[in-house]
């Protein structure tokens, strides 16, 4: 691989990467058209045509690189940035084996079920996320309404949450706050995870989160097995086939132990052996490789894999759906008995006045 793709990789943090249906259209394309007889130049101009949108003028560009005479892999390395690793990779492997069609074909496959685990993901997550909005809406609905109920009955405002947030200005302050708190969260987490070491730190100890954790760790495990099948099943060798196949799980937990365990296959050591010694993977999985490893199939069996994982990842999402559906529940639950038993309060307070 040429120096200049691999050092594209730091300039992502400042671009935005393709989106894993982009790129797996633009494999779909090259798989068929090239399988068919069609050039890459002209593949390339037809994407600048009518392929996605958000990659027209790269294609462009590379269609122009590769018709001048530059190959795929160097036609690639000013528009690093905005590809993975993975794509890379495999395209250059592709243009020095001359199974173009073939390698992008399960560079398709990869990419399409990159795409609908995570359309699959957001449609889950969509109705938690939405209840979420809503209830704080309503909260600071309640703040404004209860206000302004006072302020017309010219009586003590009831703070349904406390903290002295009553009327239209509780109503706005509450709502800056939670702003505020999710912004915090998010701010917090980049910074946790500006450098490498920090964010393995972090997303190691995400794994060990119940509901979240196996979630993300099925996830990883699934791009995992279908980067290892593609990557062993081309000339690669095996260190950097591992190497790329952890960089493609998006987990830098599963990254961060890429030293360790290449070190120790390239010293000889058998894969399963170098990846066991990472807790980090399931134990089953370990033994399943194992036996694929001695038996010498180990990319057919990481077709299986994959496809658990992909089940797994699915499954493991609904409970992680529901776990954020019912945390909201709970949070509406809570607000709703605090402002119950301040309503109370108040009338209890007024009827024991009017006693008096």
């Amino acid at each position: 691989m040429k120096r200049g793709i691999l050092n594209g990789r730091g300039a992502r943090m400042f671009t935005s990467r393709y989106s894993d249906y982009d790129i797996a259209t633009l494999c779909h394309a090259i798989r068929h058209a090239h399988g068919a007889g069609i050039a890459l130049p002209r593949i390339f101009e037809m994407q600048a045509d009518k392929g996605p949108s958000a990659m027209r003028e790269a294609a462009a560009r590379i269609g122009g690189r590769v018709k001048a005479g530059e190959t795929l892999e160097d036609a690639l390395v000013p528009e690093a940035d905005r590809f993975p690793e993975l794509f890379l990779t495999m395209a250059a492997v592709g243009e020095r084996t001359g199974h173009i069609p073939e390698v992008f074909g399960q560079l398709d496959e990869y990419f399409s079920l990159q795409a609908k685990m995570r359309r699959e993901f957001r449609a889950q997550a969509a109705w938690p996320v939405f209840q979420f909005v809503a209830a704080v809406l309503v909260i600071a609905l309640t703040i404004y309404i209860l206000g302004f109920i006072a302020e017309g009955n010219n009586s003590a405002a009831i703070a349904p949450v406390g903290f002295g947030l009553v009327g239209a200005s509780g109503a706005i302050t509450f709502l800056v706050v939670v702003v505020a708190t999710v912004g915090g969260l998010f701010l917090a987490y980049k910074l946790m995870t500006k450098s490498m070491a920090k964010r393995a730190g972090f997303e190691a100890m995400l794994l060990r989160w119940p509901v979240l954790g196996p979630c993300l760790r099925a996830a990883a495990m699934s791009r995992f097995c279908l980067a290892l099948r593609l990557t062993l099943d081309s000339s690669m060798p095996a260190g950097k086939a591992i190497r790329r196949s952890l960089r493609a799980t998006g987990n830098a937990a599963f990254q961060a132990q890429a030293d360790k365990i290449v070190k120790r296959v390239e010293k000889g050591d058998e894969i399963a052996e170098a990846i066991g010694l990472n807790p980090i993977f399931p134990r089953e999985f370990l033994g399943i490789l194992s036996v694929a490893e001695v038996s010498g199939q180990i990319p057919e069996v990481m077709i299986k894999q994959t496809e658990y994982y992909r089940e797994e990842t699915i499954r493991r999402a609904k409970a992680l759906t529901q776990a954020m559906a019912w945390g909201v529940y709970g949070m509406v639950a809570i607000f709703i008995i605090i402002a119950i038993f301040r309503i109370a309060n108040v009338y209890v307070g007024a009827i024991n006045q009017a006693i008096g």
